[in-house]
């Protein structure tokens, strides 16, 4: 049942209710001492005469602990000895033998599953505190990585001012290593957008110097943008439904303060 208890305790934990696992057997040469007069001990054992786990109760109520038992048996010593019993009767194990541990612990773990469930909504338990748990899963990605986590900023933002020339925007995109070059008015607040594709269009199109046309004049107005506090997941839908490969990042005074390069959300695994 050890190996069923590590589960389940780990299930717990994930889902906001703080578990630790106890083997009885360590339990007698101190590992005991994990125990508070605040905690309960959830103690697994079928037959509910396992002699391990009999041997330590006395010291978990000299701790102060609460017991609750998960066993098959209501009369058992364990069962008599508990403060409250989840009664999981099991008539007989898939074993042909009726020996090797099968049924039994399929269900323990099925209602270890339920326990941490009711746990779970009985402390308003909600996706974003589950997230703070699971750091490197997706489910966490989706709902901690913000905006500001994955943009492009100061050097490896281009940006140049609105009066700037064409070529002013190549070499600031060419110093970033960036598809894309912000264009900013003389307060910073965001004016347009110029990138690698409207730099190829602009060549096919012209078919002459276009170094020195005005980047205004070229630039797309009122681009697309997104807050440094966004979710980061919503970037991906926003490339996904507008075939774009920049996103540029403003403030609420509309300043550009970051860039978001599709080429950057695979290393954060958002991709």
């Amino acid at each position: 049942c050890f190996h069923v208890g590590q589960k389940i305790s780990a299930t717990l934990s994930s889902t906001g209710s703080p578990s630790v696992t106890l083997h009885p057997s360590q339990a007698l040469h101190g590992d005991i001492g994990i125990l508070g007069g605040n905690d309960i001990l959830l103690a697994l054992s079928h037959s509910g005469e396992s002699a391990e786990i009999l041997e330590i109760l006395p010291a978990v109520k000299r701790v102060g602990a609460k017991i609750v038992a998960m066993t098959g048996a209501a009369a058992s010593a364990l069962a008599r000895s508990s403060d409250a019993v989840i009664l999981i009767p099991v008539r007989r194990e898939a074993c042909p033998f009726n020996l090797a541990p099968t049924a039994s612990t399929t269900a323990m773990l099925a209602v270890g599953d339920a326990l941490a469930i009711v746990l779970l909504e009985a402390r308003g338990f909600r996706r974003e505190d589950f997230a703070k748990l699971h750091p490197g899963g997706a489910i966490g990605r989706t709902l901690l990585l913000r905006v500001a986590d994955i943009m492009r900023k100061d050097k490896r933002l281009a940006c140049v001012n609105i009066r700037a020339k064409v070529k002013d925007a190549i070499l600031a995109m060419t110093s970033a290593r960036a598809g894309a070059v912000g264009i900013v008015d003389a307060s910073g607040k965001l004016a347009g957008i110029f990138t690698d594709g409207d730099l190829r269009r602009l060549i096919t199109q012209r078919r002459g110097a276009i170094a020195h046309l005005p980047i205004r004049a070229v630039m797309t107005r009122a681009p697309i943008t997104v807050r440094a506090q966004d979710l980061a997941v919503e970037v991906l839908k926003i490339y996904e439904e507008h075939t774009i490969d920049d996103l540029l990042v403003v403030d609420g005074q509309c300043r550009l303060v970051g860039l978001v390069d599709i080429q950057d959300l695979p290393k954060f695994k958002i991709l």
